[in-house]
């Protein structure tokens, strides 16, 4: 491509209007993709499912459930590990699935 007389490079308006269509189209794809995110839940557990834990894609606590079997009087420094682990879990969980629906938008999708 070489300098066309008009303030730019070769390609014209047509591929630049082209390249616009496609990075809006690709900005409605991620915006949509991150509202599905953004909507969906996910569950980390921990000691076998004595402790489980709700995360929203948002990455915000919606629920916790904690089985009799987790709670120790004498051993409390044991619940709270595995409600570390729980979340720790999930956590984990929000981001691969955050890597499945938007992973494909880095760098605008190949663009740049």
């Amino acid at each position: 491509m070489g300098f066309n007389g008009r303030g730019g490079f070769g390609g014209g308006m047509q591929q630049q209007n082209a390249m616009m269509k496609q990075i809006q189209k690709l900005q409605e794809e991620m915006k949509l993709a991150q509202e599905e995110l953004e909507e969906s839940e996910v569950v980390g557990s921990a000691g076998g499912g004595l402790v489980e834990i709700t995360l929203s894609g948002k990455k915000e606590m919606v629920a916790i459930s904690i089985k009799p079997d987790a709670i120790d009087p004498d051993d409390i420094e044991f619940l709270e590990d595995l409600i570390v682990a729980a979340y720790n879990a999930a956590s984990d969980a929000v981001d691969s699935l955050s890597e499945e629906k938007l992973g494909k938008f880095g760098n605008l999708g190949g663009l740049m």
